[in-house]
């Protein structure tokens, strides 16, 4: 960082300094998102360490030609760790989706997790969603995440026809019948024998993963996929 950047981005923070977004703690110049202290007392899965056999991973066994999954920590509705989901999805703060995305990458490659992957496919919002929201929350965690591994994301390969209701009480049954159908092929792409990483926020059943993943396995041949997601909700 040049001497001027690096000044810029001091006074930056001295006009309007970064808090985290888990303890609401200034921010050093260093830290982004959260704090060092709330970095260290994260819940993560380490998912990458095992991919092919978590628990995570499990969920989608016989459901989809599964190879990896894996996620950064577990997820607990109105923990403190979930004010992380919250700033993303509800308070306007795309960055944080690409800055977790970011550090979620950094923190598995080590473990050769990006191995054999072709491309990244976020999970599609409806239009009426992304047009209130302003962005797509996947999207932004896979910017974050092709900044570290550089592999090609493919945002327009899937769409979201609609959103039939909020899935929070349901269980597993209900999520799989839920999004049943929601999705449909958008543009045509040569995805055939593809590795392809479907990015979501939040895997609580896999439910939305399925949907989609079968979507496109039933438009293209010999597809596999692995599956990278922030949380990952205990059950």
């Amino acid at each position: 960082m040049s001497i001027f950047i690096e000044y810029i981005v001091r006074l930056l923070n001295f006009i309007a300094p970064k808090q985290c977004v888990v303890c609401g703690k200034r921010l050093t110049i260093s830290e982004d998102v959260i704090c060092a202290v709330c970095n260290l007392h994260m819940p993560r899965t380490l998912f990458s360490k095992n991919p092919y056999e978590n628990k995570m991973a499990k969920l989608f066994w016989g459901q989809i030609k599964i190879e990896k999954a894996a996620a950064l920590f577990f997820y607990e509705p109105h923990s403190e760790m979930s004010r992380i989901i919250l700033s993303l999805k509800y308070f306007n703060h795309p960055e944080t989706g690409e800055l977790m995305g970011r550090m979620l990458a950094e923190e598995i490659r080590q473990d050769g997790f990006f191995d054999g992957i072709d491309l990244i496919i976020p999970i599609p919002l409806t239009k009426k969603r992304q047009r209130e929201r302003g962005y797509n929350q996947s999207m932004e965690i896979a910017r974050g995440i092709n900044e570290i591994t550089k592999i090609k994301i493919v945002g327009n390969a899937v769409k979201r026809k609609s959103f039939k209701q909020s899935q929070t009480k349901m269980n597993r049954w209900q999520r799989l019948d839920n999004v049943k159908d929601v999705f449909s092929i958008d543009k045509e792409h040569d995805l055939d024998g593809k590795h392809i990483l479907l990015i979501d926020d939040v895997v609580t059943s896999g439910s939305t993963i399925i949907s989609c993943a079968q979507k496109i396995s039933a438009h293209y041949n010999n597809i596999k996929f692995s599956v990278l997601s922030l949380g990952f909700t205990k059950n």
